[in-house]
């Protein structure tokens, strides 16, 4: 079963994994000392994220460095416009309605007699 970019994020070392590749890649020794985990348990979460697509790998003499793959946040970023869209029309429509309130307010108009 394919690891899904969301569920890949979820786990914490595997999000601030992500989050040490922003800067650059990096090798699995580098990740382990960084982040204070063992190498075994650096390497299933880099595996983990290789297979979700966030990350590749390319060997150098004995060495793995990994390095995010841009693509793949652009993907999500694209998927994620269109619940900013939706989101953004929702927020300027209360926008209006409170603008409305406090002018009403303001006027004297939702005050009963």
């Amino acid at each position: 079963m394919k690891t899904t970019m969301w569920s890949a994020l979820a786990e914490p070392n595997r999000l601030q994994i992500v989050e040490l590749l922003r800067s650059g890649p990096l090798s699995v020794g580098e990740i382990t000392k960084r982040l204070g985990l063992r190498q075994p348990q650096a390497s299933k979460h880099l595996r983990v994220l290789s297979d979700a697509g966030i990350v590749e790998v390319h060997a150098v003499a004995n060495r793995r460095i990994y390095k995010l793959r841009h693509q793949a946040f652009q993907e999500m970023d694209v998927w994620l416009d269109s619940f900013r869209r939706v989101w953004d029309e929702k927020f300027d429509r209360l926008d209006d309605y409170l603008q409305e309130l406090q002018k009403r307010r303001s006027t004297g108009e939702d005050q009963r007699s």
